[in-house]
């Protein structure tokens, strides 16, 4: 798990470092995260947003407009929206995901939870996340919040990592793994 000091490092790290500690500060670390979830969200819904963001040739004015507007559609909490604006002002905005992550490694660790990267060939339903959490949990012994990504070509059954340490139950991995032993 990287820390606050690694965090800070990079660029993306220090932008969300000034977010959760203004949304510390003014007491909505909860708020900002789930408004951060929604724009992630929108981000993988939506190929326009994505593109917007990652393009440099999009200009300043018309970002910071555009951002505006999606941060009302989804709803997104007034530090968010603001947040926003500031990262089209400054140019960043193809920094967006790499600060949601950092921001939610920073709201896990300030609540004294592991995050865990968990991709999965499916969605998975919320019985199943608190299942998995409650697994984590033990393994572990402390809290576990879980970042979950789908890659269909998994196959099947789950990738955790956690930190430095991998735990791969996909269907492909076990796959490529009968063949190399057959191989041989």
């Amino acid at each position: 798990m990287e820390t606050s000091g690694g965090i800070q490092a990079s660029l993306s790290g220090r932008y969300a470092t000034a977010l959760f500690e203004l949304a510390r500060d003014s007491k909505t670390i909860d708020a900002v995260e789930a408004s951060l979830a929604d724009v992630r969200a929108a981000l993988e819904q939506s190929p326009e947003f994505a593109r917007l963001v990652a393009s440099p040739l999009v200009s300043r004015q018309d970002a910071a407009k555009a951002v505006a507007a999606v941060a009302a559609s989804i709803g997104v909490d007034g530090t968010t929206k603001n947040f926003l604006g500031v990262l089209a002002e400054n140019r960043r905005l193809s920094q967006l995901p790499a600060i949601i992550r950092a921001f939610r490694s920073l709201a896990a660790n300030h609540r004294g939870e592991t995050k865990a990267e968990v991709t999965s060939a499916h969605p998975l339903s919320a019985a199943q996340v608190d299942a998995l959490k409650q697994q984590l949990r033990t393994r572990i012994g402390r809290d576990v919040s879980v970042d979950l990504s789908v890659d269909p070509a998994l196959l099947g059954g789950l990738v955790v990592k956690i930190g430095s340490q991998m735990i791969d139950s996909s269907i492909k991995t076990r796959l490529n793994t009968l063949a190399h032993a057959m191989k041989g």
